[in-house]
């Protein structure tokens, strides 16, 4: 009997919630097959059978317990027992009355029948209104949490499709069924409603309140909430703002986009250039990518940039580490390989530690101003945000110009105004210049 225990995830992570178990009690399991996922307080993980066998669960999805506990065990020998009976050949029963049946008799000659006519092939038109087969549904994974939500929203589940690893259907796949539906939404407001007689409703005895619904934290959830709490009671946050023309950038894009990705076969993004605008600012200003330990202060002579990325249990912070070392091609290949692991679970501790600066993209989402929040024990944060044409003036001149707002929040324990805001001013030069990024500048 081999046991499936929750693995170790990092040393400071000491238990773990059962999220979903992919496979039912009983089933017939291969190695390498993903049975289960679980959520820690930093990442969520899937976990696959070591061996083939009968899979024989212990602890139901739901239930929060330590690194090291055996969660489920594997009976390969039973599972060898399924193979080979399902292996095993039947005697066929038509060869056995085959053997039974009587010796032949002499008969009287009679000609063979005139074969039948056979059917013309059907027209288009036939074709078109004949009946289909009845095709095989594939078996669709659904957790308790994603028909709470489906039931609540009034999803038909049969009707979404699944984009989760395993098959399964996701939060995400539900709400997007609901935007792309959003007519059936009118169409059932059109369905009567009780009326209440206004002294009832004066009364307060009109229709009944809608019931809420209480939902147990995920351990990502509480971590981050854990963390930005941190990050408000113990730094000096303050943020200050500006604003960048993209216009050179987009140009650059423009102009080798095609070549870049043609060379490096991926995209040319907007990412890579603030990492690198950030790098060369920082490389001037070394406090903004320092940290406070108590009373002394530690500089940090390497750049480890953290890039957020939005994942369906909450925000996800890698780090590309050595940024200064790296070129465009291999900044955009590290975001789009973190952001692979972050959609299929496969993100590691490692990948969330050490990073000393982070850049948060919130122009994605449609965000056009924020104030993002430290990453203690970072002393700073940049905010990108939605590049929107504006009017502005150059040389006497009102032109139209696609610009972003940046926003830098910074510890103000260790960063000064005039340092926060000549640190962002030089983002900016670097960005609406970007030639001086490569000429380092």
């Amino acid at each position: 009997m081999i046991e499936l225990r929750i693995p170790e995830v990092g040393e400071s992570v000491q238990e773990a919630l059962l999220a979903q178990w992919l496979k039912k009690d009983g089933e017939s399991v291969k190695k390498d097959e993903i049975l289960l996922v679980i959520e820690t307080e930093k990442v969520t993980l899937e976990i696959s059978a070591p061996a083939d066998g009968i899979l024989k669960i212990l602890v139901q999805e739901g239930e929060t317990v330590r690194v090291g506990t055996v969660v489920a065990q594997i009976d390969p020998a039973a599972g060898k027992v399924v193979e080979e009976a399902q292996k095993r050949p039947e005697k066929p029963e038509a060869f056995e009355e085959k053997e039974k049946a009587p010796a032949p008799v002499a008969r009287e000659f009679i000609p063979p029948a005139r074969p039948a006519p056979q059917p013309s092939p059907p027209t288009a038109a036939e074709k078109a209104f004949a009946p289909k087969a009845e095709e095989a549904s594939p078996v669709v994974i659904i957790s308790s949490s994603v028909r709470t939500l489906a039931q609540e929203k009034g999803v038909d589940l049969s009707t979404v499709t699944p984009t989760g690893p395993g098959g399964r259907i996701t939060e995400g796949d539900v709400l997007l069924r609901l935007e792309q539906h959003a007519p059936e939404k009118g169409a059932a407001a059109k369905a009567p409603k009780p009326e209440y007689p206004r002294a009832e409703l004066q009364a307060g005895t009109g229709p009944p309140s809608e019931e809420t619904v209480r939902r147990t934290m995920s351990p990502i959830r509480q971590r981050i909430a854990a963390r930005l709490l941190e990050a408000t009671q113990t730094t000096a946050m303050l943020t200050t703002f500006n604003e960048i023309d993209m216009s050179r950038v987009q140009a650059l894009r423009k102009q080798f986009g095609d070549e870049f990705r043609q060379k490096y076969e991926i995209r040319l993004g907007l990412m890579s250039f603030f990492i690198k605008a950030s790098v060369s600012a920082l490389k001037e200003m070394p406090e903004v990518n320092a940290f406070i330990e108590g009373t002394e202060i530690l500089y940090h002579n390497s750049y480890h940039i953290g890039v957020a990325i939005g994942a369906e249990r909450g925000l996800i912070v890698p780090v590309i580490r050595n940024a200064e070392r790296l070129g465009f091609a291999a900044l955009e290949r590290a975001i789009v390989d973190f952001a692979k692991k972050v959609e299929e679970n496969k993100i590691e501790i490692s990948d969330l530690e050490g990073g000393t600066f982070t850049i948060t993209n919130g122009g994605v989402f449609g965000s056009l101003l924020s104030t993002p929040i430290l990453n203690p024990p970072q002393s700073a944060i940049l905010g990108m945000h939605k590049i929107e044409d504006r009017p502005i003036v150059v040389a006497g001149q009102i032109v139209i110009r696609p610009m972003m707002y940046v926003a830098l929040t910074y510890d103000h324990r260790m960063i000064d105004g005039r340092q926060a805001v000549t640190f962002l001013r030089r983002i900016k030069d670097f960005v609406e210049n970007p030639e001086r990024i490569m000429m380092e500048i």
